[in-house]
């Protein structure tokens, strides 16, 4: 079978999400052509004499931005099969199909994609068996120094980007990964990653992210992929993303792991409201959060803390009162800009939609996305107006801190006095984490 699997985002890193397939099917004998469409055009000639093509949709903007490809892959090749798989692809289930998708994978989806592939079973749209993972098989791919690069003391350091485990055993209500794998994680062979890891490492790499949902849901096995990476590459540094309760109940391991070359951790902190916080079920609190910030200072290692700035329940006193705890933490440099306009995403099947307090339109096709409205009208302006004010900021090029201030002035009408610790000590990737 010819097979073309498609990227459109994946937060600027090389796709795991077509090299791991590509191993599967090329394995058995397909031909086999990535292209991922945040780096290059769009393959039209080969989705022409496709007779499968697969899209990847991990995240919500992926899946937005699949949509017209998915259709103009049809109009290109009317008799070819499509297959959708990835965290979004069973929560968009209806809209796929609706699009022209024959086979809808979600979950653990190389086995059920090859057998999809291979005629073997029509594509179920969760999959959580257990499986013999393969090495990633990135060949064809653009050039990693074509992706997100990681600044450090002024110098740019080509990133490679793999996984050592999937799912969550956690259950965050807003958080998309809670609906497919309702608590679950599957752990990928430790020679599995290192060899991912040889390969991209070979390929230019100087630093690795861990893509984990979150990297400490097996401590003892992210233990052991980072001291390994460090015994055979010990110039090469890495990041991950690690849960505040996490940070805190493992916080023995962040020595061993500054030693081992991580320079900086993603911490999905989302608010500093410890009402906002139970009601999303994070499972910290403010105060958690400020002393896990200190035990990772103490230790050398940089927390990049992102936040769901608007929810339907953050009034304009807890807006400021973000703005200002960034401030006095001195946090101003670790935040990307867009982390103070980011709405509350709702997509279907979202747990959010259990909740009886939560006041919602209809769902949005175009958006992918539950309607809500704030019940003070002004919320709404504020963010559709740091929306705008951040964008055009960040077009312009302006440091973080300047856009910082801008905020600070829209929300506060006056200008911020902080102080800001050297930018270059804070390590960071150029394309910020985002969904």
């Amino acid at each position: 079978m010819r097979v073309v699997l498609i990227s459109t985002y994946d937060l600027g890193r090389q796709p795991f999400g077509l090299a791991s397939p590509a191993a599967w099917l090329r394995a058995e004998g397909h031909e086999v052509i990535t292209a991922d469409l945040s780096r290059e055009h769009p393959p039209i000639e080969a989705v022409r004499a496709a007779d499968w093509v697969c899209f990847h949709l991990p995240m919500h903007t992926a899946t937005r931005l699949a949509a017209p490809q998915i259709q103009a892959a049809r109009r290109l090749n009317p008799t070819v099969r499509i297959a959708c798989y990835g965290l979004y692809a069973p929560m968009n289930e209806a809209l796929l199909r609706s699009l022209g998708a024959d086979a809808i994978i979600g979950g653990e989806f190389e086995s059920a994609l090859a057998d999809a592939v291979a005629g073997r079973g029509g594509g179920a749209s969760v999959v959580m068996d257990r499986l013999p993972f393969r090495t990633p098989d990135r060949s064809g791919m653009p050039a990693l120094a074509r992706y997100a690069r990681v600044k450090r003391d002024g110098v740019d350091t080509v990133a490679g980007y793999t996984e050592a485990s999937r799912g969550c055993k956690h259950l965050c209500r807003h958080c998309p990964i809670v609906p497919v794998y309702e608590g679950r994680f599957r752990v990928v062979p430790r020679e599995v990653v290192m060899a991912d890891i040889r390969q991209q490492i070979a390929a230019g790499a100087g630093h690795i992210t861990f893509g984990d949902p979150d990297f400490l849901n097996g401590p003892a096995h992210a233990r052991a992929i980072v001291a390994a990476l460090h015994d055979e590459f010990p110039e090469v540094t890495w990041d991950a993303t690690i849960k505040v309760e996490h940070l805190l109940r493992h916080r023995e391991l962040l020595p061993e792991f500054r030693r081992t070359g991580c320079l900086f951790v993603t911490s999905a902190v989302e608010s500093l409201d410890d009402a906002l916080l139970a009601r999303l079920g994070k499972g910290h609190t403010r105060t958690g959060f400020i002393e896990a910030l200190g035990v990772m200072r103490a230790c050398g290692i940089a927390m990049i803390p992102t936040f769901v700035a608007f929810t339907p329940w953050t009034s304009m006193d807890a807006y400021r009162d973000l703005l200002r705890a960034v401030r006095d933490l001195e946090l101003i440099e670790n935040v990307a800009p867009v982390q103070f306009a980011v709405r509350l995403l709702i997509p279907d099947g979202s747990k959010l939609l259990e909740m009886e307090d939560l006041e919602h339109g209809d769902f949005s096709a175009a958006a992918l996305v539950w309607k809500w409205k704030h019940p003070d009208p002004e919320m709404d302006r504020l963010a559709a107006d740091l929306q705008v004010l951040i964008h055009e900021a960040e077009k312009r090029g302006e440091r973080r801190a300047a856009i910082f201030g801008a905020v600070w002035q829209r929300v506060f009408d006056e200008l911020p006095d902080f102080h800001l610790p050297d930018r270059s000590t804070i390590p960071y990737l150029t394309e910020p984490w985002f969904c």
